[in-house]
């Protein structure tokens, strides 16, 4: 069976994943024997950490998301700094802007994204993003900045001109459900563009589950479904792109050398 890595899951909700265990173990009967929680502000981030503890092969993201950066200040960016150095989190995420909801201000996003990049550059951490509908002021920030760690633009939905901008800073690209979907030839056309070193599956679970399930709520197994688009994309053989995308995983987040289920 061939290995994969859900570079991108939320199992660390305790609301929408109340057990996840089964959703672990069921990764694994699959072929997805490491899974990376993601989280999105300090609670959610210690229960990524916990959970990274309680199984081998679960790691760990700690951040402060932009939809929650109006809880955002100085104690919880000290928390983030504390866990980024537990041996098993791989980066500092999800972190970002986001334009579509408006749960925080401009301001507070900004200022929670511009701390938490000035943290990662000083420990030297990858760094997973969120961005939606606001592409070209992320990267402007960052064409702004020196000395980025590695970056990972987590389900990437850029046009054409956001990606070569992306690209020409050195960011890799988290690749998730709707890759899968019928009327997605914009993103697949875009996606090919891409250099294939960088790109790693994800699911976002519960969200932007794949077809056929869409409409349910996803979980890390499916990411199986998201590697066979994506296969599809690339005109490659499901299990080269299998190893492709695990191997891209493994470098990203340093998992070389750690151990799997």
């Amino acid at each position: 069976m061939t290995r994969l890595v859900d570079t991108h899951c939320h199992l660390n909700f305790p609301d929408l994943f109340p057990e996840p265990d089964p959703a672990i173990e069921e990764a694994a009967r699959e072929g997805v024997d490491r899974v990376i929680v993601v989280g999105c502000d300090a609670e959610t981030s210690r229960r990524a950490v916990a959970l990274a503890e309680r199984h081998e092969g679960v790691f760990a993201v700690v951040g402060w998301h932009p939809n929650h950066a109006a809880t955002f200040d100085a104690i919880g960016l000290g928390e983030i700094e504390a866990m980024l150095d537990h041996p098993k989190v791989v980066a500092l995420g999800e972190i970002g802007l986001d334009d579509h909801w408006d749960f925080a201000t401009k301001p507070q996003q900004r200022t929670a994204l511009v701390e938490q990049l000035d943290l990662a550059t000083r420990l030297g951490k990858p760094i997973v993003f969120h961005c939606r509908e606001a592409y070209p002021e992320l990267l402007d920030v960052l064409e702004a900045r020196k000395d980025l760690p590695l970056i990972l633009l987590h389900c990437f939905s850029g046009d054409a001109d956001d990606a070569r901008r992306a690209v020409a800073l050195g960011a890799w690209f988290g690749v998730d459900g709707p890759i899968t979907y019928k009327k997605a030839d914009e993103l697949r056309a875009v996606v090919r563009t891409l250099p294939s070193e960088r790109l790693v599956v994800e699911t976002d679970s519960p969200y932007l589950t794949p077809h056929p399930h869409r409409g349910k709520p996803n979980r890390p197994a499916m990411v199986t479904l998201v590697n066979a688009g994506l296969a599809a994309t690339l005109s490659l053989d499901v299990d080269a792109c299998a190893r492709l995308t695990t191997t891209n995983a493994e470098r990203f987040f340093g998992l070389g050398t750690r151990a799997a289920t």
